[in-house]
């Protein structure tokens, strides 16, 4: 998966902004930028890598049950033909 930034300074910033005293927003950045570095997030393109996977797949078992069914569908037509020939 790809690496997701994380500005810690800004997030300090917005944080401070708000009232938190700077020492807890510097605190509090980096135990967020912590629990999120190599937490295995997604990105956008590893959820779109893995929608074009899966479709390939649900392609591939769709032609195979379209070839399973066209069998099925023949060998009944065989069994038809054979049941008319003994009438």
């Amino acid at each position: 998966m790809a690496t997701i930034t994380f500005d810690t300074l800004k997030f300090t910033k917005t944080l401070e902004a708000s009232g938190i005293p700077p020492a807890q927003a510097v605190a509090m950045a980096e135990a967020f930028r912590e629990a999120t570095t190599g937490a295995g997030l997604a990105t956008q393109t590893d959820l779109r890598e893995l929608q074009l996977t899966l479709e390939a797949k649900i392609n591939e078992i769709k032609f195979d049950l379209a070839k399973w069914i066209a069998g099925m569908l023949l060998a009944q037509a065989g069994l038809v033909a054979a049941l008319v020939k003994l009438l």
